[in-house]
């Protein structure tokens, strides 16, 4: 078995070795388990991960926004996501007039 040299944050570490005790494991065989489901890791399985991640991302977004400044509930009127702001109306025109000096 090869040994392996890695520089990793000293607190993370700590709190690494903290989480593999309470599994009743070391960190060594978290890390050997890390890359075993690494090398074994197949095209699709990525790909589900990563619509995993952008899945809990856009939520997180959609849970800050309607966190962040909240507005008075109107009857009837749905919740409008950041995501909903950020694609209203012609985004490329704005985009094009910000870049544009000449339209200041």
């Amino acid at each position: 078995m090869s040994n392996l040299t890695i520089s990793v944050d000293d607190e993370l570490i700590k709190q690494a070795r903290v989480r593999a005790i309470q599994q009743g494991t070391s960190l060594s065989a978290k890390v050997r388990e890390f890359l075993q489901e690494y090398v074994n890791e197949t095209g699709d399985t990525q790909q589900r991960r990563r619509d995993e991640a952008t899945a809990r991302l856009m939520a997180a977004i959609d849970n800050a926004s309607s966190h962040a400044a909240p507005e008075p509930a109107k009857a009837g009127a749905s919740r409008r996501t950041l995501r909903d702001e950020l694609y209203e109306g012609d985004f490329r025109k704005r985009e094009r007039e910000a870049s544009d000096p000449s339209s200041r």
